[in-house]
C-alpha cells in the first residue's frame, strides 16, 4: 500500500472509531513500522488535519459539522426526489418536523446520508401504509440538514430550489 493511500485510510479509521486508536495498531493493520505510523501523522497534521496524540492512542478531532434548516413543499411522489438531492449533494437530513397550528413542533429524526438511507425510508412509508407528516400541513415541512460547510448548504438550498422543493422564507 503506498504511503497517501495508507494516510487516507488512517483518516477513515480515526474518524470511524469512538476510541483512540494506537499507533501500534494502526502499524499492525498496515504492517508498517510503528515509527511509519509516528510519520504519516506528523504529515497529517501538517496538512491540516487536527490528530491529538494521547497516552492511548491518536484521535481526530474534526471542527463541528454545519446546520441549516430547509423549509419545503412537494408531493408523496416526490419524497425520494427531495432527500437525494440533499445527500447526493453531501447532506445530512437529520430530521423532518412541522408546525402544527394546534399541536406545535412536530419532529422525527431521520438521520439520512444516502441513497440508500432515503429507498430505506420511504420503503419504510410505503410497507407501512402511512403518511408522512408533511400530510399534516398541507404538505409544508421542514428539515435540518448537516454538512461540512455552508458552501454545501448553500449548494443543497440551490439544488432544492431548481426542483421548486424550496420555499422562501423571510
Amino acid at each position: 500500500m503506498k504511503k497517501e493511500k495508507r494516510q487516507q485510510d488512517i483518516i477513515i479509521k480515526l474518524r470511524a472509531s469512538e476510541a483512540p486508536v494506537s499507533g501500534t495498531a494502526l502499524s499492525e493493520i498496515y504492517h508498517v513500522s510503528r515509527q511509519s505510523i509516528v510519520q504519516d501523522i506528523a504529515l497529517l497534521k501538517a496538512s491540516n488535519y487536527n490528530i491529538i496524540s494521547t497516552n492511548k492512542g491518536y484521535i481526530l478531532v474534526e471542527p463541528p459539522a454545519k446546520q441549516k434548516v430547509f423549509k419545503v413543499c412537494h408531493t408523496n411522489e416526490e419524497i425520494a426526489d427531495e432527500l437525494y438531492t440533499i445527500v447526493e449533494a453531501g447532506g445530512l437530513v437529520k430530521d423532518v418536523f412541522v408546525m402544527h397550528k394546534v399541536y406545535g413542533k412536530i419532529q422525527a429524526d431521520l438521520s439520512l446520508a444516502s441513497r440508500e438511507d432515503v429507498d430505506a425510508f420511504v420503503a419504510g412509508l410505503d410497507e407501512r401504509k402511512t403518511n408522512p407528516l408533511m400530510k399534516l400541513t398541507d404538505r409544508y415541512h421542514y428539515h435540518t440538514v448537516e454538512a461540512a460547510s455552508d458552501e454545501i448548504l448553500e449548494f443543497i438550498g440551490v439544488k432544492l430550489k431548481e426542483k421548486s422543493f424550496l420555499v422562501e422564507t423571510e
